[in-house]
């Protein structure tokens, strides 16, 4: 069976179920990571380590579908967006009130709730902040004045579910319970039982009203009831979305996959075979050379030189790719002394054509499923080695790769805190990357060696 056409290198390729396997595996994660450009905005991947874009977020909260298995079993967090805006006038005062509803049916309390606002005002208007509950109560929780200001102005601000004032305010409530509510957090007095101290399940509104003799606007409004399940694969330590860095670790290591092991295939597919099909001295010297380069510990350098020159994701795709190619270089110029011996190689050195036409019309032809083989082979050994600089600190901080999303997790003591949303997923991920490389490598390998190809068929 002749090789040497492209359909007959896909023919074979198509009868591999492991190689079809890593096709499939390959292709989710083209998808996964062509929908991460285009639905995940890149905000997401500047601000990953700005700690006030995750300030609404939970801490080293676990994923929100634990509560699809064990329902209601880890109170869920919510960030409330989209209020309900009232606006009213009453005589001279003017009223903007936002309306945040949320049906609360967790077994546990919340941790906390924030209320976030940034408000447009002139004068000096009045905040106040309720509670709806759903057995018709109505708790006052908050009630301050903004800052005057005779001209136009904006004032941001937080009101905690730990302020002093919120929790006076509803101590003077506690006479609606059969229970003593003095050192209970805010959280569990809002959310509790009147008559016993069990969560109150239904809808409760948080109303936020802003009262003002001028002018008074609320572009911006969002409640927070805090939890411990957040997301699709929960948060870390310092807030942010583990879903976010899973998603977008998928084109970056596809990135640092396919930019190292292409360049490192090619420029030591190149170097071989000119080191083979020239021969003599300049065989030698190439060859002598490559050992030099293959004889030089790889991971003491990358260290070193990630320390001293630079962490970053390109550096770092550079330095590996150094490192890469000798290998290839060492059996591709085998490769070419073979070819070389050939009578259409004889032919065309007796019609005086160049080497370098020679080299690529005539021999390099032949090695291309080779490289092929080679390039998907070499993706995994990139893909963990990068993952092992950022394990131990030396890769980019600035990029969520799963290597980074790991060291942060061992810095923070995950294992034995039992956060196993945090290790669990980028590993897997690492794995199933890998997984799919090694398939279509040893799919294309099986095609390409005669010996594989033989012991298969027998």
């Amino acid at each position: 069976m002749s090789l040497a056409g492209g359909r007959g290198v896909w023919a074979e390729f198509a009868k591999s179920r492991a190689g079809m396997a890593g096709v499939a595996l390959l292709s989710a994660l083209v998808a996964t990571s062509a929908g991460t450009a285009i639905l995940v905005p890149s905000e997401t991947l500047r601000e990953w380590n700005d700690p006030l874009a995750w300030i609404t977020y939970p801490k080293a909260a676990m994923p929100a579908w634990v509560n699809h298995v064990t329902p209601g079993s880890v109170p869920e967090h919510r960030i409330l967006e989209s209020p309900q805006q009232v606006s009213a006038v009453h005589g001279q005062v003017t009223q903007v009130s936002h309306r945040f509803a949320v049906q609360y049916g967790d077994a546990g309390f919340p941790d906390d709730f924030i209320y976030g606002y940034g408000v447009s005002y002139s004068g000096s208007p009045l905040l106040e902040l309720r509670v709806h509950r759903p057995d018709g109560a109505i708790l006052d929780l908050y009630s301050a004045s903004i800052p005057h200001s005779d001209a136009q102005a904006t004032h941001q601000s937080r009101v905690f579910s730990s302020d002093a004032m919120l929790r006076k305010n509803l101590q003077l409530a506690s006479g609606m319970y059969e229970f003593d509510v003095s050192g209970l957090p805010a959280p569990d007095i809002v959310f509790s039982q009147a008559e016993t101290n069990a969560p109150l399940k239904g809808e409760y509104a948080f109303e936020a009203s802003f009262y003002s003799y001028g002018m008074v606007e609320l572009p911006e409004s969002s409640m927070v009831i805090g939890g411990k399940a957040f997301g699709l694969m929960g948060t870390d330590e310092l807030r942010r979305d583990l879903a976010v860095g899973l998603l977008w670790g998928t084109p970056l290591a596809l990135f640092i996959g396919l930019a190292v092991s292409v360049a490192s295939v090619m420029a030591g597919l190149l170097y071989g075979v000119y080191a083979g099909y020239k021969g003599r001295r300049t065989d030698e010297a190439m060859m002598r050379l490559n050992d030099v380069v293959y004889a030089l510990p790889a991971l003491p350098f990358l260290v070193i030189l990630s320390v001293t020159i630079s962490n970053s994701i390109f550096v770092m795709v550079g330095f590996l790719m150094v490192f890469g190619w000798v290998g290839i270089a060492k059996v591709s110029r085998s490769m070419a002394l073979q070819i070389k011996a050939r009578g259409y190689v004889g032919a065309a050195e007796s019609m005086g054509q160049r080497d370098s036409r020679i080299i690529l019309r005539h021999v390099l032809p032949q090695l291309l499923p080779y490289a092929f083989a080679s390039i998907a082979i070499s993706v995994p050994a990139a893909i963990t080695t990068e993952a092992g600089l950022s394990f131990l600190g030396l890769g980019d901080p600035s990029y969520p790769t799963w290597g980074h999303l790991l060291h942060d997790a061992n810095t923070f003591g995950a294992a034995a805190r039992g956060l196993w949303w945090w290790i669990v997923p980028p590993g897997v991920m690492i794995a199933v990357t890998g997984l799919a490389f090694v398939f279509i490598g040893n799919a294309l390998d099986h095609i390409v060696n005669p010996r594989l190809r033989q012991s298969r068929a027998t």
